[in-house]
């Protein structure tokens, strides 16, 4: 099943802007964030974030299978 997910337009103290799905409690608010699309896991959703951010990585909480130390 699709989700909607996010990229943070904030990065983290590493350079990494981390990818959320829409229903992650640590969510950026809506001035942060760029909205990705629809997609089938988190793997899809950070290459589409690379578009926008060279480092981009997964949110440890909601796409877990996809972020990296």
């Amino acid at each position: 099943m699709k989700k909607g997910y996010y990229v943070s337009k904030v990065a983290q103290d590493n350079g990494d802007h981390e990818v959320h799905a829409e229903d992650c409690a640590w969510l950026p608010k809506p001035t942060h964030r760029t909205y990705l699309g629809q997609f089938d896991n988190c793997a899809d959703a950070v290459r589409e974030a690379k578009k926008y951010h060279n480092q981009a990585n997964g949110c440890i909480y909601c796409s877990k299978p996809c972020h990296t130390q």
